[in-house]
C-alpha cells in the first residue's frame, strides 16, 4: 500500500513543481513582453512598465489581461500592433523565459 502512496505523493510533487515553473515561465514572459512593449512606447522607466504588465496578469485567468493591457497601451501610444502579432510576442517571450529558467 505504501508502494501506491508514495507514487501518489510523487505526482502530486511533481505537478506542484510544474506548475510553480508555468508560474514563473508566465511571470518571466509578461516581463519580457512589458519591456519589449516599453521600447516601442519609448518609456523612459521599462521595469516600472514591466511591473505594471505582470500585474495585469494577475486581473483575470490566461493571457487576456495582458493582451488587453499591451494592446491599450500600444494603441494609446500610437503604436499599431495586432493581436496576431502580439499573440507571437508572447510565445516567443514565453519560449526565451523557460530557456530563461531551465539555465539559471
Amino acid at each position: 500500500m505504501s508502494g501506491i502512496g508514495d507514487r501518489e505523493k510523487a505526482f502530486e510533487n511533481k505537478f506542484a513543481h510544474d506548475q510553480e515553473l508555468r508560474f514563473k515561465a508566465e511571470v518571466r514572459r509578461n516581463k519580457l513582453i512589458g519591456l519589449w512593449a516599453a521600447g516601442l512606447l519609448g518609456k523612459a522607466d521599462a521595469d516600472a512598465y514591466a511591473k505594471e504588465v505582470i500585474a495585469s496578469d494577475f486581473e483575470e485567468a490566461g493571457d487576456e489581461d495582458v493582451l488587453r493591457k499591451l494592446k491599450a497601451d500600444l494603441a494609446a501610444g500610437g503604436v499599431t500592433v495586432t493581436d496576431e502579432e502580439l499573440r507571437a510576442k508572447m510565445v516567443d517571450f514565453l519560449g526565451q523565459a523557460i530557456d530563461q529558467i531551465q539555465n539559471s
